[in-house]
């Protein structure tokens, strides 16, 4: 499955975030998840790949995820979704 967001800029990036979203580093309007099968496994594979992980790997309702960059800086995430709880928490369009 292809998940589309939209994240507009200025509103906040989670439930009780102290800064509002932008855009300025990590974070752009258009920005890759990779949906992997087991995070950990796959944040060691990028990394030897020459990516670089920029936070350890966090845990949430829907899932864990790390935030990376591959060594040109552009951003991108790991995912580790559970789908149903992903899915249980989505509303329809």
């Amino acid at each position: 499955p292809v998940y589309l967001l939209e994240k507009a800029a200025a509103k906040p990036p989670f439930p009780g975030a102290d800064a509002p979203r932008d855009y300025a580093r990590h974070w752009t309007p258009v920005h890759v998840d990779f949906c992997v099968e087991n995070v950990a496994q796959a944040l060691a594979s990028a990394v030897g790949a020459g990516a670089r992980a920029e936070s350890e790997i966090e845990s949430y309702r829907w899932g864990r995820m790390v935030l990376m960059a591959d060594p040109f800086g552009n951003g991108f995430c790991l995912i580790q979704l559970d789908v149903a709880a992903f899915d249980a928490m989505s509303t329809p369009y």
